[in-house]
């Protein structure tokens, strides 16, 4: 890196010291966008890894449906062979808007709790703080944002594994059906299970990501592109095993027929015992260790580039 490379990084990194120890935030309008930013980004980029992983979750129902391996890996092998790759993207468009909005509205709900959660005279986050400022900031991405789209998302890839008439065209084709048979609510089936992996989530990613970053900042470790990563990729691969369970259960409940939360539950159970509450895991940590990674790195690089354009 050049001389003048080390002093701009060596600025920013002083700039990030500072703005920690008195507290500062990126402003309102900089976190909104840069957390949309990085969840496009993230969505479109992961978004095979999640198309396996809930094809695995989802039950095998009536003689149409088509018969599937249990091994993700394989799900991708087949459905690549037998549907063409560009099936690996069914339901894309309604995650990737669904994360544009989730991430933000988590990033900027982050930003905000975290500023009033941080202790008034050292402007440090306590690791309890930073955990229950994530669980907060999840509940808030999930009512406005997470539930409707997962809902969209998991339907549209339940109906195109079927090996009869599609009953959906496209996401909005989808929703519309969907609120026709049951209403509003109907895209708010699962909500609870949902809610509660965004918490846990949102808690656990963004409660981690933030631990190692404040403690790197501390010890003046250099936030680079492969710091950034590092942390994401850490925080995801806890994130995944803590939450597994509800991931599972929603899958369940946001099926095309679409099932209550305890008949997810029941039907799990029923299928795989307790150790099908963890199914898809692998795939899912595929996808959570590089969306950590990309989801975190897109969103600092996001930041750094609108923070000096936009305007407090």
């Amino acid at each position: 890196m050049s001389h003048g490379g080390d002093v701009c990084l060596k600025t920013h990194q002083a700039k990030q010291i500072s703005n920690i120890k008195q507290g500062k935030q990126p402003s309102t309008l900089v976190s909104f966008l840069a957390g949309g930013i990085a969840g496009g980004v993230e969505g479109t980029a992961t978004y095979p890894f999640e198309f396996a992983k809930t094809r695995v979750q989802l039950r095998n129902e009536g003689k149409s449906a088509v018969k599937q391996s249990g091994n993700p890996f394989r799900v991708v092998s087949d459905v690549i062979r037998n549907e063409g790759f560009t099936a690996l993207y069914k339901g894309c468009s309604s995650l990737v808007i669904g994360s544009v909005g989730k991430d933000a509205i988590r990033f900027l709900a982050f930003d905000r709790i975290k500023g009033a959660f941080k202790d008034a005279e050292t402007g440090q986050l306590s690791p309890l703080r930073s955990l229950l400022a994530g669980m907060t900031a999840g509940v808030v991405a999930s009512t406005f944002a997470v539930t409707p789209s997962e809902r969209i998302k998991t339907a549209l890839i339940d109906d195109a594994r079927s090996a009869g008439p599609k009953r959906f065209n496209g996401p909005i084709h989808a929703c519309r059906v969907l609120m026709a048979e049951h209403g509003f609510k109907a895209l708010y089936r699962g909500y609870t299970t949902t809610t509660l992996k965004q918490m846990g989530t949102t808690s656990v990613r963004m409660g981690t990501y933030n631990i190692l970053k404040e403690y790197e900042l501390a010890r003046d470790i250099p936030q680079t592109t492969m710091t950034n990563f590092g942390n994401g990729a850490v925080s995801g691969i806890i994130t995944t095993y803590a939450t597994q369970p509800f991931d599972v259960i929603k899958t369940r409940a946001q099926s095309a027929k679409g099932a209550t939360t305890a008949e997810a539950f029941n039907s799990v159970i029923a299928d795989y015992g307790i150790k099908g509450l963890w199914k898809g895991t692998v795939m899912r940590l595929g996808r959570t260790v590089f969306a950590g990674g990309i989801l975190f790195t897109a969103y600092e690089t996001a930041v750094k580039v609108l923070d000096p354009i936009i305007p407090v």
